[in-house]
């Protein structure tokens, strides 16, 4: 016989709650996870956008101007804009990266980018021998080779293989003291073993100003024309010997060395004004053969200077002599109509150490003024291609406590050539139309 099965009083009540239950944490689940969804979603957009809005930012200047060296160094370095009186004027300095100036620029962000970048040492592992970022102003000590080197270590034959920068001046950061709009300060301390074995405790202060207008005229003695952009700024770079000991003819001490990483054309001429030299043999003057004696067809010179091809397609560097060594050398680029002037202060009486990457060279009878043009190594890599300007300290001889300073000023000047032409023989004594014909 068929019966009916009764349900039991309350059995539809629970049996609803439950589903009720059930249904809620469907619910509650599925609203957790749109949430989570949408802030992931959120999140990627946000990732992107920023990613877009970088990449949109980049793509605002070309390459080769001030903007885009100064996007692209951002992704790497709180870096630190110098400013002049107005926008047009301006400089990165780099703290992380060693207190570089990495570049300048006449003419606000969409101006020529005057330094020289290696955007691809950026992203690949450190360098065993030097991490070329770039830069168009650092700091180095030197002495590179000689029976005092920091580049080589005791005993090691002084060949490319065993060369190395030391970390303080290559990969290192400093520390920032001070900062306006148009000026910081950084510093380093140092503990620096050089060839002969001597132990170098030591500290480096760099100030970087960024110069007006009228710091420019006044320094320059120029009236500057209106048809004329310029930048310029100053380094001054102070080495204290914070050991206990003091650094004599035995014991070896280092110098200030300031580079100037530029970019080349292959029209870009090195302009080295010197002393008159009637009647001297040219080799008592300078220095020509760094790494290799430099070819007849890429280097030129009279009695008061000398003009030096900085194509980027062949490796020399050369050296003027202390004697003769006038406070300025400079370079020149048709191409972009760029006259770039370094001014600095050379001492004929002081004795400078030999960088030459040998050890039979008297130690006190380096250079004052160096120029570097960049070129493919014998297995046909090339870091560059760049040019460099530098200018170096005397030796410091230094007892504890005491320091030795070095200044060098920067300026760039672009526009009408005929303006460039009355800086370049006012300054550097040649005109450019010499320099423009001196290779052709």
């Amino acid at each position: 016989m068929y019966s009916k099965k009764r349900n039991l009083p309350g059995t539809n009540y629970k049996r609803r709650n439950f589903l009720n239950l059930k249904s809620s944490t469907i619910i509650f689940t599925s609203i957790i996870v749109l949430i989570m969804t949408t802030i992931l979603s959120c999140t990627t957009t946000e990732k992107k956008q920023a990613a877009s809005d970088n990449d949109s930012t980049a793509s605002t200047f070309e390459k080769g101007t001030f903007g885009y060296d100064l996007n692209f160094l951002k992704q790497y370095d709180s870096v630190l804009v110098l400013k002049s009186n107005d926008d047009n004027a301006q400089i990165i300095v780099s703290p992380k990266y060693q207190a570089k100036v990495f570049t300048s620029t006449a003419n606000g962000n969409d101006g020529f980018s005057f330094g020289w970048v290696n955007y691809k040492a950026f992203t690949g592992p450190e360098d065993a021998h030097m991490n070329a970022y770039g830069g168009e102003n650092r700091l180095w000590l030197g002495p590179e080779g000689g029976r005092f080197s920091l580049f080589f270590k005791p005993g090691d034959s002084m060949v490319f293989d065993h060369w190395k920068t030391p970390a303080a001046f290559d990969s290192e950061p400093w520390k920032v003291t001070a900062q306006t709009s148009n000026s910081v300060t950084m510093q380093k301390d140092m503990q620096l073993t050089n060839y002969h074995n001597t132990q170098l405790q030591l500290s480096v202060i760099r100030a970087i100003d960024i110069l007006s207008d009228d710091d420019i005229s006044r320094n320059t003695g120029l009236t500057l024309d209106t048809s004329v952009k310029v930048v310029g700024y100053q380094t001054t770079n102070t080495l204290t010997n914070t050991g206990k000991d003091e650094w004599t003819e035995a014991t070896g001490m280092p110098c200030i060395w300031i580079l100037d990483m530029m970019k080349n054309t292959p029209a870009t001429v090195i302009v080295v004004p010197y002393k008159n030299a009637a009647g001297t043999n040219f080799n008592d003057v300078a220095t020509t053969n760094y790494f290799g004696e430099i070819a007849a067809d890429r280097l030129k010179h009279d009695d008061n200077k000398l003009l030096f091809k900085a194509d980027g397609k062949s490796r020399g560097k050369l050296g003027i002599k202390p004697k003769f060594a006038k406070p300025v050398l400079g370079s020149y680029d048709p191409q972009n109509k760029v006259l770039t002037i370094a001014i600095f202060e050379p001492d004929a009486s002081a004795k400078y150490l030999n960088q030459e990457w040998n050890t039979t060279k008297p130690s006190f009878s380096g250079d004052a003024v160096n120029a570097y043009n960049d070129g493919p190594l014998a297995d046909g890599s090339q870091m560059g291609p760049f040019y460099e300007i530098e200018s170096v300290s005397p030796a410091a001889f230094l007892q504890p406590n005491q320091s030795i300073v070095h200044k060098q000023a920067v300026y760039h000047f672009t526009g009408n050539e005929k303006a460039l032409d009355a800086i370049s023989q006012k300054i550097l004594g040649v005109t450019l139309n010499e320099v423009q014909t001196a290779f052709k």
